[in-house]
Order: structure tokens, then C-alpha cells, then sequence
């Protein structure tokens, strides 16, 4: 039983190895054939086009992150929320959920409302930049989802954040 398990596990590794190679197909995809999909070209969905929840999230910036027991934005919060309210409004096929976080530092009760008091003062800020009020939800999870899981500040720090997470967009 432990060889077979040892051989499936080899067989998906490897399996899995062959899928990494973006030059799989040749510098222009399958065969060479389809000519504009070169170098900078853009691929719909990815990262790199602009119209995309994957470039929002890695170049636009999909979150900001709060101090302590706090629910007011910093300037960085707000220059990350700006570049949201812009994309936003251009591409107007998307909805966005903004979820509430916080650390694993006190009550579930207290965390489950400062992450509601965050994701709030993420929309609203959103809202007054224009993006309407009817493409906005939001969401509290308190200290319930944390990216990082360790009981210091550099953990902490990660998890105090409000998250803006796209739904929609690709319409046929």
C-alpha cells in the first residue's frame, strides 16, 4: 500500500512539473500559430489585463491594513482605495464585497464588529470617491479568516485589514 500511494504521488508531482513551463507551446502559444500572443500581449483574465480582478488584486492592491484597535484609514489606506474607486469606475461590470478583518486579539464579539467598523470605513470612502453604493457590500469576519497564524505583531498586523474582493465582470 505505501509503494502505491509513494507512485501515485510521484506520477501527480511530476504530472503537476510538466504544467509550469509558460514556453510550453512555443514563444507564441500552441505550435506558433496564433501570432498575437507574444511577449506583452494580453491575456484576458490575467494579471496582466487591466480589465481583470487578477490585476486589481496584484497591481491595483485588493486591501489596506489598519492599526490596533482602529477603524480609521491612513494615508496609504486611502491612496490604495483611490486606485480602487478609479479601476472601479472604469470597469463597471464588477460588484465588490469588502470584508472585515481583525487579529486573534480579544473577543469574537469585539472583532466581528471592528471588522464590520473597517469594511464600513472602506465602502464609504469608496462611496465618496463615486463608485455607487449599489456595487458595494460588505462583510465582517472579525478574527475568524486570518492570513497569517502566529501570536505576534508582524502576524497581527497582516490581519487587521479590510479586503475588497470582486465579484462579476467577463460578460459575454
Amino acid at each position: 500500500m505505501n509503494k502505491v500511494v509513494t507512485m501515485v504521488t510521484l506520477v501527480a508531482g511530476l504530472a503537476l512539473s510538466a504544467c509550469t513551463n509558460p514556453n510550453r507551446f512555443g514563444a507564441d502559444g500552441a505550435g506558433g500559430t496564433l501570432g498575437n500572443s507574444g511577449a506583452g500581449a494580453i491575456v484576458p483574465g490575467s494579471a496582466n489585463d487591466p480589465t481583470s480582478a487578477a490585476f486589481f488584486q496584484q497591481s491595483v492592491g485588493d486591501r489596506v491594513l489598519f492599526a490596533v484597535d482602529q477603524s480609521t484609514l491612513t494615508t496609504e489606506a486611502r491612496q490604495t482605495l483611490d486606485a480602487q474607486a478609479t479601476w472601479l469606475l472604469t470597469n463597471a461590470d464588477y460588484q465588490a464585497v469588502i470584508e472585515g478583518h481583525a487579529d486573534e486579539q480579544g473577543t469574537r464579539e469585539y472583532n466581528l464588529a471592528l471588522g464590520a467598523r473597517r469594511a464600513n470605513a472602506a465602502q464609504e470612502y469608496l462611496i465618496s470617491r463615486g463608485v455607487p453604493a449599489s456595487r458595494l457590500r460588505v462583510i465582517s469576519y472579525g478574527k475568524e479568516r486570518p492570513i497569517e497564524i502566529c501570536s505576534n505583531e508582524a502576524c497581527y498586523a497582516k490581519n487587521r485589514r479590510a479586503v475588497t474582493v470582486l465579484a462579476g465582470g467577463l460578460t459575454s
